[in-house]
């Protein structure tokens, strides 16, 4: 029987995942998490070098999935040790301990590899942050393919899904403003218009990790360098519009043309995902099907109210 580990289950893209994996009865899946381990989870610390050894030995997976990481950037820049245990040291750990196993490893990276001057990125195309969590993410990269040849990278550009509150992502992080600029007298809410994103839904991007397992577990993994990405290019400002319009409100939005974040961001970083595509990999969802289908979601299961009301 296939059998694979996912550090980083109960996040927003480990959900999504484990969502997707239970439809393979002919797989074991064995998921872990941290700081949220729910029923059915086993508790991993994987900045625990001496955890991780003890879990591949114990648990003797044919692939592990990567899907736990610090992916603030602000968190990153303030604290970029803690950012590098995540992103760089654990990452090095899996792959060393899967590579005592023998195991496939896929790990997430970020299209915040690249600088944003010259879209659409191969993935082969020379890497250049601008920031920390930029920074680490490539350091992780170098670390996987360094220490395992029986691995694949897989950036993703900006994810949104299933949330279990607003700020698990930076498309649902607006929907608290956005409601409150739709109340009587209230200010307009700012959003950036500068920089371009491509907001990809985690179902489909789980629906990618699946199919790429799949391929392992027939005897053609995958490995090096792959990316997945949306091809709707939108600004935040774009994004609440959208939002607005789903949750049937008249939010007041105004347009920031210039960036304004303190940590600084690419302004395009497009990845082309032909690679996957080239191999019959993909899915996307519509962002106003996908977003429509998170905030409904969110209302049933008691979480928020859709209305400005």
């Amino acid at each position: 029987m296939f059998k694979v580990a996912v550090a980083g289950a109960s996040g927003l893209l480990g959900r999504a995942l484990g969502r997707e994996l239970a439809a393979e009865t002919d797989w074991q899946v064995v998921p872990t998490a941290f700081s949220r381990v729910a029923a059915g989870q086993v508790a991993l610390d994987i900045r625990d070098a001496r955890a991780i050894e003890a879990f591949v030995a114990s648990e003797m997976p044919d692939a592990v999935v990567i899907a736990a990481a610090e992916r603030r950037p602000d968190v990153c820049e303030h604290d970029p040790a803690a950012a590098r245990a995540l992103n760089v040291d654990a990452v090095r750990s899996i792959a060393a301990a899967a590579k005592a196993r023998g195991a496939w490893v896929l790990s997430i990276s970020t299209d915040y590899v690249f600088d944003g001057m010259h879209p659409p990125y191969l993935p082969d195309a020379t890497p250049n942050p601008l920031n920390a969590y930029g920074r680490s993410k490539l350091e992780g990269e170098r670390a996987l393919l360094d220490t395992t040849d029986d691995a694949l990278v897989l950036r993703l550009p900006l994810l949104y899904g299933p949330i279990v509150d607003w700020q698990e992502s930076a498309v649902t992080s607006l929907v608290p403003a956005i409601r409150a600029s739709a109340q009587a007298g209230a200010a307009p809410a700012v959003m950036d218009a500068w920089a371009t994103r491509y907001p990809t839904f985690t179902p489909d991007v789980a629906f990618v990790i699946r199919e790429l397992l799949t391929r392992c577990a027939d005897g053609n993994a995958v490995r090096g360098i792959a990316q997945w990405s949306g091809d709707e290019p939108m600004t935040k400002y774009d994004i609440a519009q959208r939002i607005a319009h789903a949750l049937g409100i008249e939010a007041q939005l105004v347009a920031q043309t210039a960036p304004a974040d303190a940590t600084p961001r690419p302004r395009d970083c497009h990845l082309d995902s032909g690679r996957l595509e080239a191999l019959g990999i993909g899915r996307r969802t519509p962002f106003d099907a996908g977003i429509l289908a998170v905030l409904d979601a969110f209302a049933r299961d008691g979480l928020g109210p859709l209305s400005a009301q």
